[in-house]
């Protein structure tokens, strides 16, 4: 094995240590199971490293991204029910946003797999609705009135986040929630 190949695997290393955990959680936002998220995210890394040597010099994270979107689409397509979690994430220190971030883990929870996706690329991913339709394999429209429609349902089962988002003392949508949303490895 020469030093070209050794180069390859410690740069994928490298990027799997410093990202694993950011992609985990998006992962774990996206499906709302944990071990469903360890192991999209799982499948995605190996597809990532069959094709490092292509993707390394691009944006590997969001190759990773698109990979997790749309092997969860997937597998919303295969299935056809949702998966809801009744627990919330483990946290590993108290801190001031606790019961905000735990209403709101609960409100996405209730949500069907496909807003919720929608909610966490558009809001905690920050893309555009354009990259969101990429990302899920779905037409602009759709992400909207999925967006619309999950916005809606937020309202309904959370009327706590409405009403401070209405008061001007809390988020006006699921972006501007603290980004403390992880999950413990």
């Amino acid at each position: 094995m020469g030093p070209a190949a050794d180069d390859g695997r410690e740069s994928y290393l490298a990027f799997v240590e410093s990202h694993q955990h950011r992609l985990l959680r998006a992962a774990y936002l996206i499906c709302g199971n944990r071990h469903q998220a360890e192991d999209l995210l799982q499948d995605a890394l190996l597809k990532l490293a069959l094709r490092w040597a292509s993707v390394r010099d691009g944006d590997p994270a969001a190759y990773v991204r698109a990979i997790l979107y749309r092997d969860t689409v997937s597998w919303w397509r295969r299935r056809r029910r949702e998966w809801l979690s009744a627990d919330p994430p483990e946290q590993t220190a108290p801190d001031r946003d606790g019961a905000l971030r735990l209403t709101m883990h609960h409100a996405l929870g209730l949500l069907p797999p496909r807003q919720r996706a929608v909610l966490v690329l558009r809001y905690y991913e920050d893309l555009t609705e354009v990259a969101t339709a990429e990302a899920l394999g779905v037409t602009v429209g759709t992400v909207k009135s999925q967006c619309h429609a999950a916005l809606r349902r937020l309202r309904e089962v959370a009327p706590d986040l409405a009403r401070d988002a209405r008061s001007g003392r809390g988020p006006a949508t699921p972006g501007d929630l603290p980004t403390g949303l992880e999950v413990n490895p």
